[in-house]
C-alpha cells in the first residue's frame, strides 16, 4: 500500500512532522509512506487558464494521484488550520483536484492539551468541500497532546496506550484504503437494471436517452422535477440551435470566442463539425427541415429578421453563423416539444421517472467503473444498475447558493431558467474524481444587463424587453448609491463591454431602478393604454418617497450618494454627454423635482456553464484527462463554453453530445457485470399520468387539446351549454410555474366572462395563452 503524508506546516520545527515521521518507521513493514513538504508551494492565487500551474503543486498533485491513501499531519494555529495548508488545499481544487475521492487520515498534536482538535474539525470541513471532495475516515481522531514530552530523543512515542490507539486509527484507515483502492467486488443491493442510465430530462437528456435507445439500450430517464415541469432550461429558451455552412469559418468563430484560452481541439471539433451538420440532423433525427433564420425568415413572420446572427460579429468567421428553428417561431418550446416527444415515441425501451432525484454515482471500488446510480424516489432510495453507461445531463448548478457563491462570488443570483438546476451533477461528478472546467462562467439575461426584478425566494426572474426602463429620468444604482453600467447598453447574455472586454456587470446586494415622477407617469400611461405592463407586478413592487434624502433612508444608501448620482445624471444631460459611463444622451432626461420612485432588482443568471470536462466521444474525464469508465456527460454540465458565449450554442450541444452521449453509453462494453434486479423496472411516470382517455365528461362537457404550450400538451374539460361558455377546466398541462399559472388561471375565467376565445393574451405568457386558446377551440369543435 502506497501513502504520501503532507506536513501541514511550512515550519522548519514541527512536532507533527516528526509524528509523520515516526508512523512512516512504525507502519514500515505493512505500507510505503512518503512524506510530502508544502514549504515550496506558494501562496495561492487564481491564474489564468494558461498559465501553468507552479511545479511544486504539479508535483504534490502527482504525488497524492499516484498513492493509494493520503495522511494529513495538521497544527493548529490559532484554532485553526496554518494558513499554509490551507492555500495548498486552494491550489489542489483549483484546476487539479487529486483529493476527489482519495481515502484520507488526520492527525495532529500540539503543544496544550487539546491535540488539534479544533483544527482537525476544520479541515474536515475543507476536505468535505465541492472542489475537494476527500473521502476523510470518520470517526478515528488521533489528536495528540503535549508533543514536546509525547517523544524521546529518537523521535518514537513513549506512551504505549497512545501508540495502541495510533495503531488503531491506522488500521480502521488501511481497511478504508482497501475497500476503496483494492478491495473485494462491490457489493450493492440493486433494485433495478437498465442498459443506459440518463439523469436529467432536459434537451441534452433527451437526446441521450433517445439514441441510447435507438442503438438497442433499454434505458431509465431519471429527472428531478415534477410533472410539468420537465425540461431543464432548454424549454425556457429562446429555441435557437447555432449553426453555421462553413465548418473553416465556425473553427475561427470559436476559436476567437474561446480566446485566450485553450480548448482541446478533438473535442471542440466534434462540437463544431456536429454544428456544421445541424439541417441534416434535423431532416434525419428529428423528422422536420430546419427553418434557417438567415435565409427562410420574411417579413411578417413571427420572428423578427436579423442583420446578423453573430453574438459578436467582430470575430473572425462569424459570417458564417445562422439559428435552425423548428418552425418560424421561437420562444415557445418548440424544440423542446420535438424532443420530449422522441423519448415518448419509444416508451417501450425508455422508462422515465419525475420527482426523484439521484444521489450518488456507484463507483466500483480499483477499477472505478461507474455501476449505477442511487435515486431518491417518493422517499425510498434504490440503487438501480446500468451495465453500460450512465449520462450525466443535469444541467448547471444555477438554484446552489453554495455552488453560486463558491465559484461565481456572488451571494445569490435569481434564476431565469429552471428551479431544478442544483449542482447535483457537479457533486456527483467530483465524488467519482472528475476533472471540472469553465466553473466560473455563466450567462445571464434579464431586463438590464445581468439583471431582473426582485422575486420571492425560489421563484423564477424574468425575462422581457421593455424599452421604457432604458429610456428618459431613469437609473439603476449599486448598494451605494451610485451608478455602475450604462443603462441602455446593448448585451451580450447579459455581458456588456468593458474596457475592451464584455463582462456581466459586477454584482450588487441590493442594487434599485430610480426614476422621478415624469417616468411614473408615463409607466401609468403604458399601463391605461395596454391594461397591463410587461411586468405585472411593477406598480406594485414600488418605493416611493417626496425627496432623495427620503428615497435613500428607504433603500438604505447613502443620502449624499444618491443626490450627487442623480445630480451628475442631470449634468450629463444638459452637457449632452455620459462623461461617466457613455450612456447615449438621447435616451437621458433630466430628473424632476420628485417624487421619486424606485424598485429592487437583482443580479440573475441564464445558466452556467461548468461542470465535468468530456472528450469528443462525451467521456466524462478525471484529473488525468482519462476517461471514467462507463461515464459520460452532454449539456450544459460542464458546456464547452470558455469565455465568449454564442446564443443557440448551449441548444447545439444538447443535441450534438447528447447524441454521442447516448451512442457511447450504449455501446457494449468488455468490462461490464451481471446484475438480475427487475423490482423497479418498467416505471414510466409520464406514460401513467398523460392517459387523457380518463377525465370523465358529463352532459354539455368537451375535452380540447392544443401542442402549443410552452412543455408539451394542454388539455381542457369545457362546459358549453344553451350557446353559452359556461366553465373551462385545465385538466392537463406543462406550463411555467410563475406566468404560465397566470394564464391558466385567469385566460379561462375572461373566456366565460366574454363568451369567447377572442381574449387578451397574459403579457410574458403568449406561448401558454395561445395553447390554452387552441384548446378551447379545439373542444368547441365538437359542439353539434
Amino acid at each position: 500500500m502506497k501513502l504520501v503524508a503532507i506536513v501541514g506546516t511550512n515550519a522548519e520545527k514541527s512536532y507533527n512532522r516528526d509524528l509523520l515521521q515516526y508512523m512512516k518507521q512504525h507502519f514500515s513493514e505493512n505500507v510505503t509512506m512518503q512524506i510530502a513538504e508544502i514549504d515550496q508551494i506558494p501562496l495561492f492565487k487564481e491564474c489564468n487558464a494558461t498559465v501553468e500551474l507552479p511545479e511544486s503543486v504539479k508535483t504534490l498533485a502527482n504525488q497524492i494521484q499516484a498513492a493509494d491513501g493520503v495522511i494529513i499531519g495538521v497544527p493548529e494555529y490559532d484554532h485553526a488550520v496554518p494558513a499554509a495548508l490551507k492555500s495548498v488545499i486552494e491550489w489542489l481544487s483549483y484546476r487539479v483536484h487529486p483529493f476527489a475521492g482519495k481515502p484520507l487520515m488526520i492527525v495532529g498534536t500540539s503543544l496544550g492539551i487539546q491535540g488539534t482538535s479544533r483544527a482537525q474539525d476544520e479541515l474536515r470541513l475543507i476536505l468535505n468541500a465541492p472542489g475537494v471532495g476527500a473521502t476523510v475516515l470518520p470517526g478515528n481522531e488521533f489528536m495528540l497532546s503535549f508533543a514536546p514530552k509525547a517523544f524521546n530523543e529518537q523521535g518514537s512515542l513513549v506512551d504505549p496506550h497512545t501508540v495502541n490507539f495510533l495503531e488503531s486509527c491506522f488500521a480502521n484507515f488501511t481497511k478504508l484504503v482497501k475497500s476503496q483502492n483494492n478491495g473485494p467486488a462491490l457489493t450493492v443491493k440493486w433494485q433495478g437494471n437498465y442498459d443506459v442510465i440518463v439523469l436529467g430530462f432536459g434537451g441534452a437528456g433527451a437526446s441521450a436517452a433517445r439514441f441510447a435507445a435507438d442503438n438497442g439500450a433499454h434505458v431509465l430517464m431519471v429527472e428531478a422535477a415534477p410533472y410539468g415541469r420537465e425540461g431543464g432550461n432548454t424549454r425556457y429558451s429562446a429555441q435557437h440551435v447555432v449553426m453555421g455552412d462553413s465548418l473553416t469559418d465556425l473553427t475561427d468563430y470559436y476559436h476567437a470566442l474561446n480566446a485566450p484560452f485553450a480548448m482541446p481541439e478533438k473535442t471542440l471539433q466534434a462540437y463544431l463539425s456536429g454544428m456544421h451538420q445541424i439541417p441534416e440532423y434535423f431532416k434525419q433525427y428529428l423528422g422536420i427541415p430546419a427553418v434557417s433564420w438567415k435565409h427562410d425568415i420574411k417579413p411578417g413572420d413571427a420572428v423578427a429578421i436579423k442583420k446578423t446572427m453573430a453574438e459578436y460579429p467582430e470575430l473572425k468567421g462569424s459570417q458564417t453563423v445562422d439559428f435552425a428553428l423548428v418552425h418560424k417561431r421561437d420562444k415557445d418550446a418548440g424544440l423542446w416539444k420535438v424532443l420530449r416527444q422522441k423519448v415518448l415515441d419509444r416508451a417501450d425501451q425508455i422508462d422515465v421517472w419525475l420527482d426523484s432525484r439521484a444521489q450518488t454515482l456507484i463507483q466500483e471500488p480499483g477499477t472505478g467503473i461507474v455501476r449505477g446510480v442511487r435515486i431518491k424516489r417518493q422517499g425510498q432510495l434504490f440503487n438501480v444498475h446500468a451495465k453500460n453507461g450512465v449520462v450525466l445531463a443535469m444541467g448547471g448548478f444555477e438554484n446552489n447558493p453554495e455552488l453560486v457563491q463558491t465559484y461565481l462570488h456572488s451571494q445569490r443570483l435569481t434564476p431565469l431558467g429552471t428551479l431544478f438546476n442544483r449542482g447535483d451533477g457537479i457533486k456527483m461528478a467530483q465524488s467519482v474524481g472528475a476533472k471540472m472546467w469553465h466553473m466560473t462562467n455563466y450567462e445571464s439575461h434579464g431586463i438590464l444587463p445581468g439583471l431582473t426584478f426582485k422575486e420571492a425566494d425560489n421563484e423564477r426572474g424574468r425575462q422581457l424587453e421593455w424599452p421604457k426602463l432604458k429610456q428618459g429620468s431613469i437609473l439603476v444604482i449599486a448598494d451605494d448609491g451610485t451608478r455602475y453600467f450604462p443603462e441602455d447598453a446593448p448585451h451580450r447574455h447579459g455581458h456588456i463591454k468593458t474596457h475592451g472586454s464584455w463582462l456581466i456587470p459586477m454584482n450588487n446586494q441590493h442594487p434599485y431602478l430610480v426614476f422621478d415622477q415624469t417616468q411614473y407617469d408615463e409607466f401609468k400611461q403604458e399601463l391605461a393604454q395596454k391594461g397591463q405592463l410587461p411586468y405585472p407586478e411593477f406598480m406594485q413592487k414600488l418605493v416611493s418617497a417626496t425627496s432623495l434624502a427620503q428615497l435613500a433612508e428607504k433603500l438604505t444608501v447613502p443620502t449624499a450618494k444618491l443626490e450627487s448620482t442623480v445630480a451628475s445624471f442631470n449634468q450629463f444631460k444638459r452637457l449632452g454627454q455620459d462623461y461617466e459611463f457613455g450612456r447615449d444622451s438621447a435616451s437621458m432626461r433630466c430628473f424632476d423635482d420628485g417624487p421619486y420612485y424606485a424598485i429592487a432588482v437583482v443580479n440573475d443568471v441564464l445558466n452556467t456553464q461548468g461542470g465535468p470536462e468530456r472528450n469528443e466521444k462525451a467521456q466524462i474525464l478525471d484529473i488525468n484527462n482519462k476517461p471514467i469508465p462507463h461515464l459520460f456527460g452532454a449539456g450544459e454540465l460542464g458546456g464547452i463554453v470558455a469565455n465568449c458565449y454564442q446564443g443557440g450554442g448551449n441548444l447545439a450541444e444538447c443535441l450534438i453530445f447528447g447524441k454521442l452521449a447516448g451512442e457511447n453509453a450504449a455501446a457494449a462494453k468488455d468490462d461490464t457485470d451481471a446484475v438480475n434486479a427487475n423490482d423497479v423496472n418498467g416505471i414510466n411516470d409520464i406514460v401513467a399520468i398523460e392517459q387523457t382517455t380518463k377525465i370523465d365528461l358529463g352532459t354539455d362537457q368537451y375535452l380540447g387539446s392544443s401542442n402549443s404550450g410552452l412543455g408539451g400538451k394542454v388539455v381542457v374539460r369545457v362546459t358549453y351549454r344553451n350557446n353559452r361558455l359556461e366553465k373551462v377546466e385545465v385538466m392537463q398541462h406543462h406550463e411555467s410555474e410563475d406566468v404560465g399559472l397566470v394564464a391558466l388561471d385567469q385566460l379561462p375565467k375572461a373566456m366565460v366572462a366574454a363568451n369567447s376565445t377572442d381574449v387578451d393574451a397574459i403579457s410574458g405568457a403568449s406561448a401558454s395563452s395561445r395553447a390554452i386558446k387552441e384548446a378551447v377551440k379545439d373542444a368547441l369543435k365538437q359542439v353539434n
